[in-house]
């Protein structure tokens, strides 16, 4: 209980310092693509790009069957921008401590908004790629119904467990400099792992549990819930309770990893 009451305590100072983070994420943001003739305007020209590619190779070029009656690039897209904000959250954040190693050794600078500024800089890039998917359905003659609605419940889902996860890669990396290497090559096996590029429906009955064990095969599913077959998240109880209880563990395991080595970084640093 005492544990979980500062946990607690930890996530209103998260909420508190909303303005703070707000403003060094716009400054991260701007400094990703600093010095660049394009600027800023890389951020969302590179995803844009490879998605245009599959559109091509697979819709035009191999003209890949449809899934469930859907066209393969709406159901690859629908996965494809929510893989791609996570694993840029994740990659970010695990270098967010070292990267501002400067703020770190200020005694009254909380330390722990500075993953949480990488995921706010990826999210500005994610929310243009929904806007765009909005617009991929809707050229294909789909229009958003209220399903649509609950991506704010899985935007909520997806940003604690990129909280949980970076706070752990994040202090780690200020000790083990190779953490950032080792967290890119799980997350080159993660995005096979997940069903971005395939369906879950293909996968052998006797692996399909574990797949499930996958927090991302929530939100995956669950964006696609969201726009393609229509089925709110509550019809999904077990899968709810097992996303919830992996990310509640991974949470706890963060806050008392971040406390313990957090008086320890500015020596190592």
């Amino acid at each position: 209980m005492i544990l979980l009451k500062k946990m607690l305590s930890s996530l209103k100072d998260f909420f508190k310092s909303q303005k703070m983070i707000i403003m060094l994420a716009k400054k991260d943001f701007k400094n990703k693509h600093l010095g660049s003739v394009l600027g800023i305007a890389w951020a969302f020209l590179q995803p844009l790009i490879s998605l245009l590619i599959f559109w091509f190779v697979f819709q035009v070029g191999f003209k890949a069957t449809p899934i469930d009656n859907f066209p393969f690039i709406l159901w690859l897209a629908t996965g494809m921008i929510v893989w791609n904000f996570f694993a840029d959250s994740v990659n970010g954040g695990t270098q967010s401590i070292v990267e501002n190693s400067y703020l770190v050794k200020k005694i009254i600078f909380k330390v722990s908004v500075l993953p949480v500024i990488k995921i706010y800089s990826s999210f500005v890039v994610h929310l243009f790629f929904i806007l765009v998917l909005f617009i991929i359905f809707i050229v294909y003659g789909i229009y958003p119904t209220l399903y649509v609605l609950q991506t704010f419940y899985y935007l909520f889902a997806l940003f604690m467990l990129l909280l949980a996860i970076t706070w752990i890669t994040s202090s780690l990396t200020v000790f083990f400099k190779d953490v950032g290497q080792v967290v890119s090559m799980i997350l080159q096996f993660g995005f096979w792992l997940t069903p971005v590029f395939y369906s879950f429906a293909q996968i052998p009955g006797k692996y399909q549990s574990l797949m499930k064990l996958n927090p991302m095969f929530y939100i995956v599913e669950g964006y696609r819930d969201s726009f393609i077959y229509k089925h709110w998240f509550w019809e999904h109880p077990k899968l709810t309770i097992v996303f919830w209880t992996e990310t509640f563990i991974l949470l706890i395991i963060a806050y008392i990893l971040f406390k313990k080595l957090r008086p320890h970084f500015a020596d190592v640093l």
